[in-house]
């Protein structure tokens, strides 16, 4: 029977003690370097664009003249495009997740359209952009509309529904799923009463975070021709619209300085929007987490 050599022990406590220190320590660094620069930009954001967020800018459409420029088309033109792209996407995505998991058979092909899908949510946004100018504005006929560009970005953010909702029904516990076929219940009863009420905090926190992303995207919209001057608001599905991100990019690439402050507000509310739809997806998951 050996001796323990406790001066050997030690040494090697102190170092794994020290790796540990330093790997944390450069953990902490790298939180606090990305605090600091969204702390920076934010601040920057705010300060360059708070003379302009005032009622007038909220109601007024895009202008020649800075003092006189607002968002108010650009809001109702991403409302319009949501309201196309999300059921779209949703149904889509979600319905796509739910045959894949639970009811594809579990093959070579399937795993072979499921490697694409993840493939897919990696895809550079400009090349669904290409391809929504091919099939909905030249092959389809749809032109410059909301429609368009609603399609569009549901191409875009599909993979990426698909692809959280399938983590959130694999997490879903396989002794429900069990119990609920032991009670009798169908396949169809199991995934619409059991599966899915489980799943929900998952797959909304996806689809939200997807849809936050098609917020944000201006290439796919620019490729279609949406439309960078408006002073409209859209009335139907056929209408010619324009984006906030579209907008604040017009107004950033104005020589005017004044310009650049306007793009800053434009910021400053496209940030709200945001902010408060990953709020909603965090209440959701939250409330529904209470449940399973």
């Amino acid at each position: 029977m050996g001796f323990i050599n406790h001066e050997k022990v030690a040494g090697k406590m102190a170092s794994r003690t020290a790796k540990n220190s330093f790997v944390k320590g450069l953990f902490l660094a790298a939180t606090l370097f990305g605090l600091v620069v969204l702390a920076i930009l934010i601040y920057r954001i705010i300060t360059q664009g708070i003379g302009y967020l005032d009622g007038d800018f909220f109601t007024n459409f895009a202008s020649r003249r800075p003092e006189n420029a607002g968002i108010k088309a650009a809001i109702f033109g991403s409302i319009w495009l949501m309201a196309v792209a999300a059921p779209v996407s949703i149904i889509l995505g979600v319905g796509c997740a739910i045959y894949l998991e639970l009811y594809a058979k579990k093959n070579k092909f399937t795993r072979l359209i499921q490697m694409n899908i993840a493939n897919l949510a990696g895809v550079p946004s400009i090349v669904f952009g290409l391809l929504g100018l091919t099939v909905f504005v030249r092959m389809l006929e749809m032109g410059r509309s909301v429609l368009a560009g609603g399609l569009t970005m549901s191409l875009l953010i599909v993979p990426i529904i698909v692809v959280a909702s399938q983590e959130a029904l694999r997490a879903v516990s396989k002794d429900i799923q069990e119990a609920s076929y032991g009670l009798g219940a169908t396949k169809w009863q199991t995934i619409r009463r059991v599966v899915l009420p489980a799943a929900v905090p998952g797959i909304i926190t996806g689809v939200i975070l997807a849809l936050s992303r098609a917020v944000g995207e201006t290439a796919p919209l620019i490729v279609i021709g949406a439309l960078s001057f408006v002073a409209f608001v859209p009335e139907n599905i056929w209408s010619g619209f324009t984006v906030m991100p579209i907008q604040i990019f017009n107004w950033t690439s104005r020589p005017q300085t004044d310009f650049h402050d306007v793009a800053a507000a434009g910021i400053v509310v496209l940030l709200i929007m945001l902010l408060l739809m990953n709020s909603i997806a965090v209440l959701i998951r939250n409330k529904f987490s209470k449940r399973y």
